[in-house]
């Protein structure tokens, strides 16, 4: 899987047809046409609502594929020590990297795609924490 270009229809069309849900209990479940369910996955971004009904039925955490997206992409914070915490919005922690974005770093350093340092440089993951997931996958083999 690409987190780089997301085109959120395809990939809920993929998941309904892997999981074979005829397309008349998708119409009931989002209270919607057949015109509006084709629209939507050709479509390269969903309303939130839609995509959570689509997670719900599916059973399939779309909203993922976002947030592995953020991490492999979203540019750390700038972090200014001097600044106090005003803002009341919940902070999540960037370094919690779920096992398809493991994979996929994985898969980057073996094909010879990139390098270790690549890696650590685009998408910003501790030197420390790449090795850590080197190690585990070579004590695997």
């Amino acid at each position: 899987m690409l987190y780089k270009v997301i085109h959120i229809g395809k990939y809920i069309k993929k998941v309904a047809d892997e999981k074979e849900i005829p397309m008349e209990r998708i119409c009931n479940f989002l209270n919607k046409d057949e015109e509006f369910v084709n629209a939507l996955f050709e479509s390269s971004s969903v309303d939130t609502d839609i995509l959570l009904r689509c997670s719900k039925l599916l059973e399939y955490d779309f909203f993922r594929i976002y947030s592995s997206h953020l991490i492999l992409y979203a540019p750390p914070s700038a972090v200014n020590k001097n600044q106090q915490k005003t803002d009341t919005t919940p902070q999540f922690r960037k370094n919690i990297y779920t096992q398809e974005i493991k994979d996929f770093i994985m898969k980057k350093i073996t094909s010879g795609e990139m390098t270790q340092s690549d890696v650590i440089s685009e998408y910003s993951i501790p030197k420390s924490t790449l090795h850590r997931w080197l190690q585990k996958k070579n004590n695997e083999l």
